[in-house]
């Protein structure tokens, strides 16, 4: 029987390369190049690792929502409504203005500009997206029969709303937006949440 050779590379730190690539320049504005520079592999020794440049993009998002998105879980995990929202916004602001890190989110950022070739990537992200809306709305669900959150809010609508507050952060945060100044908006917008 013949054995493939082993990998000479750690796959932790070339995930790692890639993602600051993907999160840079969006999945379609990256290239082999730009990967095989990032990663110092040959495009033959991605293409043999991961498949593809689409199995490379998958593993590396695989690993932003395990480590920059992790922040998500840590908030579903509070014991009230507000804390639930504090912890994602706070963590939306710090996660997508990370100092060591490009600004924004890959999530939101990783295929929004994207052609045909990049449907694959796109649907994806968009999948991802939603399952974030989908477990965020399970949460305001359980809240809502502990009477934490109101009865007359549907969970599906404030998951939205604390949603399409993070994915503007994620875009202000690529337009320029320090941490403070998105931080300042989390705290804006825990004044007075719109179910209170």
């Amino acid at each position: 029987m013949v054995m493939g050779r082993p990998r000479e590379f750690d796959v932790e730190r070339v995930l790692e390369s890639a993602l600051r690539v993907f999160w840079t320049k969006g999945y379609e504005g990256t290239t082999m190049a730009d990967l095989s520079a990032a990663t110092n592999l040959k495009a033959g020794s991605i293409y043999g690792a991961f498949g593809s440049k689409s199995g490379l993009f998958k593993q590396v998002v695989d690993r932003y929502r395990d480590t920059v998105f992790g922040y998500g879980t840590a908030a579903l995990e509070a014991d009230t409504v507000r804390e639930v929202v504090r912890r994602w916004l706070l963590g939306a602001a710090d996660a997508t203005t990370g100092p060591d890190t490009p600004p924004g989110c890959l999530l939101v950022q990783g295929a929004l500009v994207t052609g045909d070739a990049a449907a694959e990537a796109r649907a994806d992200l968009c999948a991802r997206r939603q399952a974030a809306e989908v477990v965020l709305t399970e949460r305001f669900a359980s809240a809502r029969e502990t009477d934490d959150l109101p009865v007359t809010v549907e969970p599906r609508d404030a998951a939205a709303y604390v949603i399409a507050l993070s994915q503007g952060f994620a875009v202000q945060a690529a337009s320029g937006a320090s941490r403070a100044d998105l931080r300042r908006l989390a705290e804006l917008a825990l004044l007075k949440l719109p179910w209170e």
